[in-house]
């Protein structure tokens, strides 16, 4: 029973990590880089990721797009430039210059039913479709204002059907632009109702697991995109392979979100560890699961300790039996640093799959025979969401870069009300915490 998903990747950060991604799956799956099948004989099921022309060819289901040329043209020249639909690589004339304003409103308009149409004929091509991969960054300006554009429409053309959302958080230290705070805000605002799962990956803390684990001093874009594209590989590895427990795009929402609003799960992957190191470590089920809960593996700046988990879902991929899984979440469940809200009782939802991890040749990345993937909805993230919070008023007070978002046809209120918004927001994840059985919470929703 084919169940498709259709990737969407939007301005450059998106279309770097689709890169890394592709070539991932393709190692995977044993697909080509001109999308013939290089072992014909193996059982799994391509048809999630890929459709089958009649030539026998393996087409991506994605769509990339990028409101500037110069990233789409690298992967229309590059190594996989037979793979992907010529029609499913879309770039604009104009970039969107990290103006949220100039992706929503005047140049993300004009290219927005041309990507649509292309969502549509994918998704009419998939007998049945599951759901859409998002993949965008939050201080872009194509990631910020065209993403939440595209959320809208497709909510309203796709109402069923899932949308994870896998996005780039402005990192503490590591500044790309200087107004993301602002185009953060708002597309957090204008995706707010859009969205059904985000899962936020911040730069900081990918280039410092990559600096201690994988002892890469200096990584490139390169190595943090290879990571990120294992934790998507696992989150849709039980829609590829088969295993033990099988997790659905559906049983992710189920699971993870407990209120509408409350819908982003921080992500950690297990074993990240470099080569040299690799023959020393047993990676044993209690281990990784205990690594998961550690923070130097997060992918989001924050300290898990300072917050409550209301829900855990543990992807394990590879050679694991479930008895051993049960045994290290008990112990889990035992530890002092793991605390859990106390409306949640079981806490835990977990995946099982027979298919190990696969490393892409080259890579900084050992293989190893088990790996897990943890994406867990804990509190802690709302510090990442006050610090923003904290850079979107310092540059508001002032008034600071204002005058680009209005001269493109945005109204000043609009900051407001999305800082009014995550300020909610804020709130919303103070509120989960709150001791005692109010009875007035339930009344929100």
């Amino acid at each position: 029973m084919p169940r498709e998903c259709i990737s969407i990747h939007l301005g450059q950060a998106g279309c770097q990590i689709g890169s890394a991604c592709w070539e991932l799956y393709g190692y995977e799956h044993g697909i080509n880089p001109d999308g013939t099948c290089g072992n014909p004989e193996s059982s799994a099921d391509y048809s999630a990721f890929y459709q089958e022309t009649g030539s026998g060819k393996y087409v991506p289901r994605s769509v990339f797009l990028d409101l500037e040329p110069t990233v789409i043209d690298e992967i229309r020249t590059g190594p996989y430039r037979q793979l992907f639909h010529p029609e499913s690589m879309i770039s604009g004339k104009e970039d969107a210059a990290n103006n949220f304003a100039r992706g929503h409103y005047t140049i993300g308009k004009e290219i927005l039913d041309r990507v649509v149409d292309k969502v549509r004929k994918e998704a009419e091509n998939a007998s049945s479709p599951q759901g859409f991969f998002i993949f965008h960054s939050f201080g872009g300006g194509t990631g910020s204002g065209f993403a939440s554009l595209l959320q809208e429409r497709l909510s309203l053309e796709f109402a069923k059907k899932n949308k994870l959302d896998f996005a780039i958080y402005p990192a503490p230290q590591t500044s790309t632009a200087v107004v993301e705070p602002y185009n953060s805000v708002l597309t957090t605002h204008s995706a707010m109702d859009h969205s059904d799962v985000t899962f936020l990956v911040d730069n900081d803390a990918v280039f410092s697991i990559c600096k201690n684990k994988l002892d890469v001093d200096h990584s490139s874009y390169k190595e943090l995109n290879q990571l990120i594209a294992q934790v998507v590989s696992s989150v849709t590895a039980s829609l590829r392979f088969e295993g033990a427990l099988n997790v659905d795009l559906n049983e992710f929402q189920t699971n993870l979100v407990p209120y509408p609003r409350i819908h982003f799960p921080l992500v950690t992957y297990a074993p990240v560890i470099s080569a040299a190191k690799s023959g020393h470590e047993r990676h044993s089920v209690p281990e990784l699961t205990a690594s998961c809960f550690e923070p130097n593996n997060q992918m989001v700046v924050c300290d898990p300790r300072t917050g409550k988990y209301m829900s855990c879902v543990l992807l394990y991929r590879g050679d694991i039996v479930a008895k051993d899984i049960n045994s290290a979440i008990q112990t889990m469940k035992t530890k002092r640093s793991i605390q859990f809200v106390e409306w949640c009782p079981t806490g835990f939802k977990v995946g099982i799959n027979n298919a190990p991890m696969t490393i892409v040749p080259g890579s900084s990345q050992a293989a190893s025979p088990r790996s897990v993937c943890m994406l867990s909805n804990t509190t802690a993230i709302v510090e990442a969401w006050s610090r923003l919070d904290q850079k979107f008023d310092l540059m508001y007070n002032k008034r600071a870069f204002v005058h680009w978002y209005v001269g493109e046809g945005m109204e000043e209120g609009e900051f407001s009300e999305a800082r009014e918004d995550l300020a909610a927001l804020e709130a919303d994840y103070a509120e989960m915490t709150a001791e005692g059985d109010d009875d007035d919470a339930g009344d929100e929703y």
